[in-house]
Formats: structure tokens, C-alpha cells, sequence
């Protein structure tokens, strides 16, 4: 349809976040539950990283349940039908399978298992913004009106047992941007994705014949495949990186920091968040934050701090959010989004509309 529109009108449509949906797990694992079998403590993950607590998924829960449950929450809150998608997009590191991809469980349990879908993997955490990337063009090509973006991990099956590194960071959840087309002056702005590959090690999942203390080996529940950090380098990056970035694609797009109403930041860690808005001298309250309730909930995090911005009233239509993210690559990726109200998606009939008001 958008694409009619682009033809006819000379046009191309904005594309619209007309919801937001979310999926949590409902065992919650604070820092007392890890600091007696880890050699850490709750005063150390505080101070360090800021996480009180995170969700972990039951044992039976995999990528595309997390998914399903945030795709069908998107749904109810945009008041739509799941077999009305166009399309399902899935941004995820951690697979259910090597084959098929994710997508296809997702909608497979969705009960529309017709519904075109394919995964992006993009490093994980910066899958908010890549693959929110890829669904808006899908929109704007016209051929998919209505696309449902899914960002789902069960990163804490991809733990070392004993690496208190990964083990104390990341919580498992998933949110689901439901996208459609909008006015031209509204919905998803400017896009900016990078990468830096000489950082490939900083954090990678792989293959790697483990063993305990006890000469044991170690399995996750991706068998031998764990997770691995180097913390130091990570820091480094999103503190001396990262601020650069953002500095460099908002003066791109020509918008003053002023003008934006809600930095949604990765939720790497309460401190690398504060960080970045430190070095940009923002006012840290312009960045709000889950990660000290929900943990690092990798390319779920940024779509859910927009979903309680939304529940709260604090991001309402015409409010300008940066949405920036970054990861395994190592990934990095930001956008501007002027937040819609209804009358600022198209009606069908508006997509078919000529310039001089004919159909």
C-alpha cells in the first residue's frame, strides 16, 4: 500500500510504532539468589552494575514462547487481530533451533503460521534498533502494512554456571513494535546503524568444551555453548565510542539534544547508561531505566523502557525519543522517533489518496 501511496502521490509514508507489546517471565531472580552460588555479593552487583534484580524463563520457556506471549500482548494493545499481520520480523541471538528460524515458531504458536517471518540476528541488543530498521522499509515498500518486530532472549540459558560476568547482567524477556504506515512527518526518523568488527571478542556466544572445577563438564542450556564478556572492553567502547555517535548522527539529522524529549538507551547496566548521558551532558532523568528491575534483557530492552514510558504517560504523541542500542560485533545503532497518536497513522484510504484529493 505504501508504495501505491509513494507513486501517487510523490510521497513516502512515515512509519508508525502503533504499539508495543511485552512479555516477562514470571520467576524473578534477585542478587541474593546468585551471590550464593557465584563469588559475588548483592552490595557488588549494586555498586557495579546497578541490577537488583532480573527475570530468568522456566525451564520449558524458549525464544519463541517469550516472543509469542510479546507479539500477542502488540496485538491486544493495538486492538488488531494476529492474522492481520503482513509480516513477522524476529531479532534474536538466541535461537530455539539452528533450523528453522524463530520467526517461524513464533508464528507458528501464534496460530498464523502462514504469515511471512524471518529472523535478524544483528549481535543481540542492538536488534531494537536494526530490526526495527529492516520492518519499517518493509512497511515503506507498501507490500506489508502491518509488521510485528520481535526482540526475544533467554539469555540466561547461554551462562557458564561459575562466570559471574554474564550470570549477574542479563535477564530473559521479549517486546514486540507493531509498525504501520504514517504521516510522512511522523513515526521512525533517522536511522544510523554501525559496526566496529576489530571488537568481535569483546562479547561472543561459542562453541567451547568447558569443565569444573571438578574436571566436570560444563553445559548451558545451548549444551556447550556459553556466553563471554570481557567487561573492560565493553566499557571502554560504550563510554569513549558510543557518546561520539550519537553526537555525530543527531547533528546529521539536525536535532539539537534539546529537542529530544527521552533518550531509550540499551539497558547494558545502570552505570553505562548514566555514563553515556553523562558524556552527552544530559540530565540522566532524560534517560529512564529497567535495567535495576529486569537486568540487561538484551534487543527486548530499549522497546520495553518505550512501553513504560508510554504506560506513564511520560512519552505522548509528538514526543521525539533517541533510541539507541549497541552489542555483539561489535553492533551499534540509533534512531529518532516522533511518537504518533491515531490521527497520525493512514486509513487505507489515505494511502490511495492523489495530491489533488483523488483516488
Amino acid at each position: 500500500m505504501a508504495g501505491d501511496f509513494s507513486h501517487r502521490t510523490g510521497r513516502i509514508p512515515g512509519v508508525g510504532i502503533r504499539a508495543i507489546g511485552r512479555y516477562l517471565p514470571q520467576r524473578a531472580v534477585p542478587n541474593s539468589e546468585l551471590a550464593a552460588r557465584l563469588p559475588t555479593s548483592d552490595a557488588w552487583i549494586r555498586e557495579r552494575i546497578g541490577i537488583e534484580s532480573r527475570r530468568f524463563a522456566a525451564g520449558q520457556e524458549w525464544s519463541s514462547d517469550l516472543g509469542r506471549n510479546a507479539l500477542l500482548d502488540a496485538c491486544l494493545q493495538a486492538n488488531v487481530e494476529p492474522h492481520e499481520l503482513s509480516m513477522v520480523v524476529c531479532g534474536t541471538y538466541t535461537p530455539d533451533h539452528l533450523l528453522p528460524h524463530t520467526a517461524a515458531a513464533i508464528t507458528n504458536k501464534a496460530g498464523i503460521p502462514h504469515t511471512p517471518a524471518f529472523d535478524v540476528n544483528s549481535g543481540g541488543c542492538p536488534g531494537s534498533v536494526f530490526a526495527l530498521d529492516v520492518g519499517r522499509r518493509y512497511v515503506q515498500s507498501g507490500e506489508y502494512p502491518l509488521v510485528a518486530v520481535v526482540l526475544t532472549d533467554v539469555s540466561s540459558r547461554l551462562f557458564d554456571p561459575e562466570d559471574r560476568t554474564v550470570g549477574v547482567i542479563f535477564g530473559d524477556a521479549a517486546a514486540c513494535y507493531l509498525l504501520e504506515p504514517a504521516r510522512p512527518d511522523a513515526g521512525i526518523g533517522p536511522v544510523r546503524l554501525g559496526n566496529d568488527s576489530s571488537r568481535y571478542w569483546s562479547v561472543y556466544a561459542a562453541r567451547e568444551s568447558r569443565r569444573d572445577r571438578y574436571d566436570r563438564p560444563k553445559v548451558s542450556g545451548f549444551g556447550d555453548n556459553f556466553t563471554t564478556m570481557v567487561g573492560s572492553e565493553i566499557r571502554e567502547f560504550v563510554l569513549g565510542t558510543v557518546p561520539d555517535f550519537v553526537r555525530e548522527f543527531t547533528a546529521k539529522a539536525e536535532v539539537d539534544f534539546a529537542d529530544i524529549d527521552l533518550f531509550a538507551v540499551h539497558q547494558a547496566n545502570l552505570n553505562l547508561v548514566h555514563g553515556i548521558m553523562d558524556a552527552l551532558d544530559q540530565p540522566r532523568e532524560k534517560a529512564p531505566t529497567n535495567v535495576e528491575r529486569l537486568g540487561n534483557t538484551s534487543g527486548a530492552s530499549v522497546p520495553l523502557v518505550l512501553r513504560e514510558a508510554v504506560d506513564s504517560g511520560r512519552l505522548r504523541p509528538g514526543k521525539q525519543a533517541l533510541l539507541l542500542a549497541f552489542g555483539g560485533g561489535l553492533t551499534f545503532g540509533a534512531a529518532l522517533v516522533r511518537w504518533c497518536g491515531p490521527d497520525d497513522f493512514l486509513a487505507p484510504r489515505q494511502l490511495f489518496e492523489t495530491k489533488d484529493g483523488q483516488t
